[in-house]
């Protein structure tokens, strides 16, 4: 009945003007997280075009919401897909204090529902309301004390004081679990996660980080570079915007020119290109008005809708080969290095910089003068190339000991055999040889990188129930880059490892002295080694500890699970 009556008096019915908060405090205040979602329930019950549905859990203890807005009120996602529909997914207060986002989208949607502006019937838009419900909850006037409004907004740490922009690959957080499930079941031809950029001061409105080009890779990567960020400049300009990238100066100065962001699958953008959609992180700037920069980010999204809309077929049939791409790609680069001898130039419009003397230090401080402005082509360096390229094994084996790292592919739609009986399997094993520890904490983590490692082929016994992953699917690249420990954003990098960096067998001296004396008896290769190493170390001919361990180390009794990597690649 309520779809049919709005069918038959689609906005006559409702005399009243649907307004948002936002609105109603002229451009004051956002809304709090109960009034946000009110708000979108109303809008559910109202429009037929529109539906809210409650998804994962959050650590906030609230569920995530999704809202799809689609014209012939069609809400199932592989009903949409077979419709030939583009799915546009829409993030928003990941960092609650920077809610810009949030009141676009409700003005965005309204002006869709009661037909101010139109959404293309080949585009269905899946937007999150709030994705950091625990920031949002945390309401204070104080944070952010560089941003121009609004009044009160949320805090940029989740209920685990997570920064969840950093969460998509590692999931410390439920957001970061549930998020995957909305994910994947919207496989997005477009991702749009809505921020606000802090930093110098410049006269652009809005700053735009894409993904990079060079790593999304292929006919995707080429067409973003040249034909979807393009036509999003050319759009924004003829709303009134000037884009320019996202704001990273190479050195202390704008003319050293800019450089991408390198946005990791820590990140969302970098998390939705191993999945093979475009994403976008659409940043205003912080000093701006309020009402400019929800201006500026409806206008973005309109402009991602007309790009999209348009370019559909280009989109589907790029992420279609991009998908076929990497069921047969054979390797697949797991880090980066940025190119400084390249870059492009781009239209930079800022204010001349300046030193003056400090009213708190009395020292020399930088200022911008807004009373200069001016406009310059400056170099941007937007050029990566690999610096670890792994070649794909035929599969991945991780015994079931790992639930923590299995339950995280899962949750990504990973394609997973368990072995129907204990089996012995000939693989490839990685041995840890080397790596660098951050010494403080990062996100509830200390991550590992400069990782080192060498390489045997061994015949392992496996365990009926441990996990066979065949690297022959969509999820490949994901698969490659949170599998290979060299990887910058792997699972060894976040630690989920860790436990084989510790020993947790070893030997007492005294008793160990007999047993080793007798095995290199036996061992002639190793007794040779060991006096080697003592005629050409003087330390360690000095240490009788030394040279026990070395025998230790060197004979069946040292245990081999230390340093030895537990996720095995099946190579033929």
């Amino acid at each position: 009945m309520r779809i049919l009556l709005i069918l038959l008096f689609p906005v006559s019915l409702f005399s009243q003007p649907i307004l948002t908060k936002y609105e109603q405090t002229h451009a004051k205040e956002t809304p709090t997280y109960s009034e946000i979602i009110s708000w979108w329930k109303m809008m559910d019950d109202r429009f037929a075009t529109i539906k809210m549905q409650s998804m994962g859990p959050t650590d906030a203890g609230f569920p995530l919401h999704l809202v799809l807005v689609s014209n012939d009120g069609d809400f199932d996602m592989a009903s949409l897909h077979r419709k030939n529909k583009r799915i546009i997914l829409i993030n928003n207060g990941i960092h609650p204090g920077e809610p810009d986002g949030i009141d676009a989208s409700m003005l965005l949607v309204r002006d869709i529902a009661v037909r101010k502006t139109k959404l293309p019937d080949n585009v269905v838009l899946a937007i999150i309301p709030v994705y950091n419900i625990g920031g949002c909850l945390n309401r204070s006037a104080w944070y952010r004390a560089d941003q121009n409004g609004p009044d009160q907004f949320g805090s940029r740490g989740n209920s685990q004081n997570l920064d969840l922009n950093r969460d998509f690959i590692k999931c410390d957080s439920k957001e970061a679990r549930s998020f995957a499930a909305i994910f994947h079941q919207c496989d997005p031809d477009v991702f749009i996660d809505n921020h606000v950029s802090n930093g110098a001061d410049y006269q652009h409105i809005m700053t735009l980080l894409a993904t990079q080009y060079n790593k999304l890779g292929g006919i995707m990567g080429d067409y973003l570079h040249q034909e979807f960020e393009p036509g999003l400049y050319i759009l924004m300009k003829k709303k009134g915007y000037d884009l320019v990238p996202y704001v990273d100066f190479a050195g202390n100065t704008p003319d050293a020119g800019l450089t991408a962001y390198f946005d990791g699958p820590r990140y969302s953008s970098g998390y939705a290109t191993l999945w093979h959609s475009f994403a976008f992180v659409p940043e205003t700037h912080m000093l701006k008005p309020y009402d400019q920069r929800v201006k500026a980010t409806y206008a973005f999204m309109q402009t991602a809708i007309e790009f999209t809309a348009v370019h559909s077929a280009a989109i589907k049939q790029l992420r279609l080969e991009g998908k076929a791409a990497a069921l047969t790609q054979t390797s697949f680069p797991v880090s980066w290095k940025l190119d400084t001898t390249r870059h492009e130039q781009v239209l930079f419009k800022g204010y001349e910089a300046g030193q003056k003397n400090s009213e708190v230090s009395g020292l020399p401080r930088l200022y911008y003068d807004r009373s200069k402005p001016y406009e310059k082509q400056l170099p941007y360096y937007n050029f990566y190339t690999p610096k670890t390229i792994i070649e794909k094994p035929v599969a991945y084996i991780i015994p079931q000991g790992w639930w923590k790292v299995i339950d995280l592919l899962k949750i990504n739609k990973v394609q997973m055999i368990t072995l129907p009986k204990d089996t012995s399997i000939q693989v490839e094993v990685y041995h840890i040889e080397d790596y660098k520890t951050w010494p403080r904490q990062y996100e509830m983590h200390h991550p590992n990188t400069e990782v080192k490692v060498s390489t045997s082929k061994q015949v392992m016994k496996f365990r009926k129930g441990d996990y066979y992953i065949p690297v022959t699917q969509v999820a490949n690249r994901f698969l490659v880059t949170v599998l290979e420990p060299q990887s910058d954003d792997s699972y060894f990098a976040w630690n989920y490892f860790d436990a084989i960096l510790g020993r947790k067998e070893g030997f007492s001296s005294y008793a160990f002295e007999d047993t080793a004396a007798q095995y290199l008896n036996g061992h002639p290769d190793i007794k040779k080694q060991l006096e080697e190493r003592r005629a050409s170390d003087t330390a360690f001919a000095r240490s009788a500890s030394a040279q026990l361990d070395f025998v230790y180390r060197n004979s069946p009794y040292f245990e081999p699970d230390y340093l030895r990597y537990p996720v095995y690649r099946v190579v033929r």
